[in-house]
């Protein structure tokens, strides 16, 4: 039984964070006395790296993707364990972030350490090489990818997100025995059966009438206004559910047009139940985002990708595309096309949500904390026997 973890994330997008919430909140439900922490790495060890660091990312991201997608190319290509850039970003981590990370987890004394980011897990491989860190570390990959930048040679297990990456990162040089594939770890309430036809109502939608879900994360990004006018001007049989996120200028733009819309179109907010919404959706429009596609495939919800953020959304994309269960759509005409040929073909839609299905771990946080139970019990006995 776990007692006490740290959760290290950082709260670069929402997924990392989201992802360290679904692993708290099993350990709980297993044991409701645990101490479970999960710590913003950056911006409780060190202010300054968040302002920079994360601040420089997320403005790359949406001001430069095409540049984004560059730099992320190019640590691609450097060697896993040796890269350059990779070494002199976490040279430069250890400097500024480490000393106050040792002080928290000498006070905290935790049974293991999970890193659902790869920035606070360079820093906690290091620790553990100079003998700083004596306990378990786990890194839960929040992408359907492998990227140079999660890979150490100190991390004692890998959770990824799927069957077909255990054999990527150990050509990577990661052992088999250090990979799992539990599935990138998702709230435990898309593992709950649903009615649909309950929810259907609930969400004030046409019980018979194919539903369009339209997301862009957690921020609300992407074009979102452009798809809705389009889908609905198009004269599709379906109805829409726009999700914005914490984006109210969207929302309110949205919520004014909605009158002159020929189709019906739900528009929310921010919302924290999208287990629900996932599950009543039949099709999904939006980014590839790692933890929301995680859902869709949690829930068998087939997706059509729209400008995926040059780097692991691409991949993300490029995986899920592969597997059948989703298509990477270009521009409004080509998402219109895609759409229509969907509604109108049974057997396409059933292909989709079989493979969707195939790919889903609803149960991937129930998974990683049996991987990270299994663990710790393993480092307990090896200590008893040392002793």
């Amino acid at each position: 039984m776990l007692n006490k973890i740290l959760v290290l994330s950082v709260s670069a997008g929402e997924g990392h964070m989201r992802a360290a919430a679904a692993v708290k909140e099993e350990i709980i439900r297993r044991n409701s006395k645990a101490e479970v922490i999960i710590l913003d790495t950056f911006r409780y060890a060190s202010p300054l790296i968040e302002k920079v660091v994360l601040g420089t990312y997320m403005e790359i991201i949406k001001m430069s993707p095409i540049i984004y997608g560059y730099l992320y190319r190019q640590a691609e290509k450097e060697k896993p364990f040796s890269g350059f850039a990779k070494n002199e970003f976490n040279r430069i981590m250890n400097r500024l972030a480490a000393p106050k990370l040792v002080t928290f987890i000498d006070q905290m004394q935790p049974q293991a350490i999970m890193c659902t980011h790869p920035f606070p897990l360079g820093i906690l491989t290091h620790l553990k090489s100079v003998g700083k860190c004596k306990v378990p570390i786990i890194a839960a990959i929040t992408d359907f990818t492998v990227h140079p930048f999660w890979l150490f040679n100190d991390v004692d297990y890998y959770l990824v997100a799927v069957d077909p990456l255990v054999k990527s990162f150990a050509e990577h040089g990661i052992q088999y025995n250090k990979i799992k594939a539990t599935g990138i770890p998702i709230d435990p309430k898309f593992a709950i059966p649903k009615n649909k036809s309950v929810l259907r109502y609930r969400w004030n939608l046409e019980p018979d009438l194919p539903a369009v879900l339209i997301m862009g994360g957690g921020l609300g990004m992407g074009p979102l206004g452009d798809i809705v006018k389009e889908l609905a001007s198009s004269g599709l049989p379906c109805q829409m559910v726009v999700v914005c996120g914490r984006n109210e200028q969207l929302r309110n733009k949205l919520i004014k047009l909605q009158p002159t819309l020929s189709r019906k179109v739900e528009v929310l907010g921010y919302i924290n139940n999208i287990e629900d919404l996932m599950a009543t959706c039949d099709l999904m429009i939006g980014k590839a985002g790692g933890l929301t596609s995680a859902e869709a495939m949690a829930t068998g919800l087939p997706m059509f990708i729209t400008d995926p953020i040059p780097g692991q959304e691409e991949r993300n994309a490029e995986f899920l595309e592969s597997m059948g269960a989703a298509r990477l759509v270009r521009g409004q005409k080509d998402l219109v096309h895609r759409v229509k040929e969907f509604l109108s073909n049974v057997a396409i839609q059933k292909s989709m949500a079989d493979a969707a299905k195939q790919i889903g771990r609803p149960r991937s946080a129930e998974a990683a904390v049996t991987v990270m139970e299994e663990l710790c019990a393993t480092y307990k006995t090896k200590h008893m026997v040392s002793e």
